[in-house]
Order: structure tokens, then C-alpha cells, then sequence
């Protein structure tokens, strides 16, 4: 049993370097500033707040109308910035001019994606598919040592059995390499829960002491989501497209409507990474997860859901979704992640 025991240790140990490392490198990156709001915006609520941040732009200088029921013309098809021609070029392909259809297809636009790109080679945020790996492997070291406990007991009975003079039992022995990785991987999982890293918070924080002073619309829905939003009618327009796509809680499943839109990047070779997940597409902007949309969060803006619209820092309203590419993309992209 002795033999037993330093096995334990060993590949406790080992896990547990193994998992640390793995969150370390995950969170790390040569960090640095932020280059302007659209990068505040996508670590503050996801591809949904940035989204807004856009909208909020274009209406506050007369460039898009947004009246009532969530309809959206363009007065004068003048861009800024990718963001901005995004948004133009959805409008112009899309068959109607509903805002709930053209925040969820700007949401999928590369422009909005590769900005998440960016922030994750600078170490500013954690791509999805790389936190969802991490999880996995957090997930996976806290079962093993919790099904390893009742193995341990067993062969503790065993051992008794055949030495009843035994003085330390089995499981006593071993308890501390169990109860250290048990503990390792719980820790490690709310660390990488977290969308954005400690460089991505620094950043946003000193953004927002540079420029706080900005009181245009785009800067105000990108620092502190939709709850920033001077204008109500606009803001609860938003909140309420938000609320279209943002997914039933409790619930995984994408509403109907976000499965049905024309563009179709999937097929055209584009990765819709950063809106896999249920805290960055679809439902609302506030802050996710103090960073974690989220979001993504990940995951998007709004009121009710994920990422991108009503609130300071992970998402304003809620968490939580999927954007999927429609029929004819087969791409899905969660949604929602709040804060508010």
C-alpha cells in the first residue's frame, strides 16, 4: 500500500502542475493597451455591446434612424470604421430593416470577430474554444480525485482486511493529495470562468480614466453598456432587440428566430468563435462576468441577456446564448451575458 500512496502523490502532483500551468499560459500574453472603444466594448459585454456601440455611434450623429417597432433606415451610408460598414453593409443585404436581425448578423460580421482575435493574441481575453478546453481539464482533475475517494475507502477495507494492525489507514494516508487536487481544480475553474484576464481589466480601467470625459453615445454604451445610454427611447429599442435572441434561462437552446438569417459566413470559411458560447451573441450587453460576458462570455448586449447592451462590464442585462448562422449558415453563436 505504501507503493499505493506515493502513486497518489505523484499523480497529484502532476495534475495539479499540469492544470496550473494550463490556466497560466491560457491568461497570459504581452497584454498592452487597448486600441480604442470597440475594443473596450468586446471585453466589457462581447460582439453585442460592440454591436450597440456602433448603433448608438450611427444614430447619435444622424447617420441611421431607428423609429418604432425596432425598424432601422439609413439617413446617409457614411462609415467611420469596420464597424461601421458592417453595420451598413447587413442593413443593405438584409430583406427588412429589423434591429434585432441586423445586431445578431453584425455580431457574426468578421469585423466584430476579429476584434476578439486581437484581444486574445494580446492576452486580453481568453477565446472560447481555449477556456472551454480549460474547463474541460478542470472539470476532469475534480472528478477524478472526488470518484478516487470511495476507491480509496475500498481499498482502505481491503487493507484492513488482511493487516488489522495497520495504524494509519489507506485513506487517511492519501486524504491530502485528494482533498489538494479537489481543491486545485474547483479554484482553477472559477479562475478560468473568468472571460477576460487581469491585463484586459487594467486595460479597460485605464481607458476608461483616459476618455471618461467622452460623452458622445459610442463611448458611453462601450464604457458602461446601455445603462450609459442618454437617449431612453434608443436605449429600450436596443434592450428589447436584445431581448429577441436572448435564450430562455435555464435553458441551452437558441431561439427559432436566430437560426433563420441570410449571410452565411460559415460558409465563407469564417470562424464564429466568439460566438459559441451563450455570454457574447445575441441577448444583452452589460458587463459579463466582471469580464466575463462573456459573455462571452465570451458571449451580448441588452437588456435579458448577454454581452453588449445595458450594463457596465460583463454584459448588462443577462448571460447567456447562441448565435447560430441561420439556415444557410449552420454557424451558431451564443448569446447574453449581463450586468447592468
Amino acid at each position: 500500500m505504501n507503493t499505493l500512496v506515493v502513486v497518489y502523490y505523484v499523480a497529484a502532483a502532476a495534475g495539479i502542475a499540469l492544470l496550473i500551468t494550463r490556466v497560466v499560459r491560457s491568461r497570459g500574453g504581452p497584454g498592452g493597451p487597448v486600441h480604442d472603444r470597440y475594443e473596450v466594448a468586446f471585453l466589457n459585454g462581447g460582439p453585442a455591446r460592440v454591436v450597440d456601440t456602433a448603433l448608438a455611434a450611427l444614430q447619435y450623429d444622424g447617420r441611421i434612424a431607428i423609429g418604432g417597432p425596432g425598424i432601422v433606415a439609413v439617413v446617409r451610408p457614411v462609415a467611420h470604421d469596420p464597424v461601421e460598414r458592417a453595420v451598413l453593409q447587413e442593413h443593405a443585404a438584409a430583406p427588412h430593416g429589423a434591429l434585432h436581425h441586423l445586431r445578431l448578423a453584425v455580431m457574426r460580421h468578421p469585423a466584430v470577430q476579429e476584434i476578439g482575435d486581437g484581444l486574445a493574441a494580446r492576452g486580453l481575453i481568453v477565446a472560447p474554444s481555449r477556456r472551454r478546453t480549460t474547463q474541460a481539464w478542470c472539470l476532469g482533475l475534480g472528478l477524478t480525485a472526488f470518484f478516487l475517494f470511495p476507491v480509496s475507502v475500498a481499498l482502505t477495507m481491503v487493507d484492513l482486511s488482511t493487516a488489522p494492525e495497520m495504524s494509519v489507514p489507506f485513506v487517511v494516508k492519501v486524504l491530502p493529495a485528494l482533498f489538494a487536487t479537489g481543491v486545485t481544480a474547483i479554484v482553477c475553474g472559477a479562475i478560468t470562468g473568468r472571460r477576460i484576464t487581469p491585463a484586459g481589466q487594467g486595460a479597460v480601467a485605464s481607458y476608461g480614466r483616459a476618455h471618461g470625459h467622452l460623452a458622445d453615445a459610442g463611448h458611453l454604451v462601450a464604457l458602461y453598456g446601455l445603462r450609459g445610454l442618454p437617449d431612453p427611447v434608443l436605449r429600450e429599442q436596443l434592450l428589447a432587440a436584445a431581448r429577441v435572441y436572448a435564450p430562455p434561462r435555464g435553458r441551452g437552446r437558441r431561439p427559432a428566430a436566430s437560426r433563420h438569417h441570410t449571410t452565411d459566413y460559415a460558409a465563407a470559411g469564417v470562424a464564429l468563435e466568439w460566438c459559441a458560447e451563450n455570454s457574447f451573441c445575441g441577448g444583452g450587453s452589460s458587463p459579463s462576468d466582471g469580464g466575463s460576458g462573456s459573455c462571452s462570455s465570451g458571449s451580448c448586449s441588452g437588456g435579458g441577456s448577454s454581452c453588449g447592451g445595458g450594463g457596465g462590464s460583463s454584459c448588462s442585462s443577462s448571460s447567456g446564448s447562441s448565435c447560430s448562422s441561420s439556415s444557410s449558415s449552420g454557424s451558431s453563436c451564443s448569446s447574453s451575458s449581463s450586468s447592468g
